[in-house]
């Protein structure tokens, strides 16, 4: 059986804060540099998710919203990949260009009313 490891390293500074995240991908040939990771990691013996959110000090405000909205798109695109429930993917869709809008990320679209 092949295996493939995802590694993270965090450099912290003198109070613990996350100043680096460096992380790598041995299957992909992939070593990068990232200013923020959300992981979650499902718990089956729990039924729980178990997450792990990190930021540097240089994540910018802007940067962290737009990191935000990008992640709900992402994690309605995976939702109906995993499970073919399109309309709850599409209700994710609807509140993340709502959320979009309200960050001031995306310019309002009519295809997906918010009122």
């Amino acid at each position: 059986m092949k295996k493939s490891e995802i590694k993270f390293t965090v450099t912290l500074d003198e109070n613990k804060m996350p100043v680096q995240i460096d992380w790598s991908a041995s299957d992909a040939g992939i070593e990068s540099s990232s200013k923020a990771i959300m992981l979650s990691v499902w718990d089956s013996k729990e039924k729980n998710t178990l997450r792990i959110d990190l930021w540097t000090k240089e994540m910018m405000v802007e940067d962290m919203k737009r990191f935000y909205h990008q992640s709900l798109l992402s994690m309605a695109d995976s939702l109906e990949r995993a499970t073919g429930e399109k309309d709850a993917a599409k209700a994710m869709r609807h509140f993340a260009q709502d959320f979009g809008e309200r960050m001031k990320l995306v310019m309002k679209n009519p295809v997906f009313p918010t009122d």
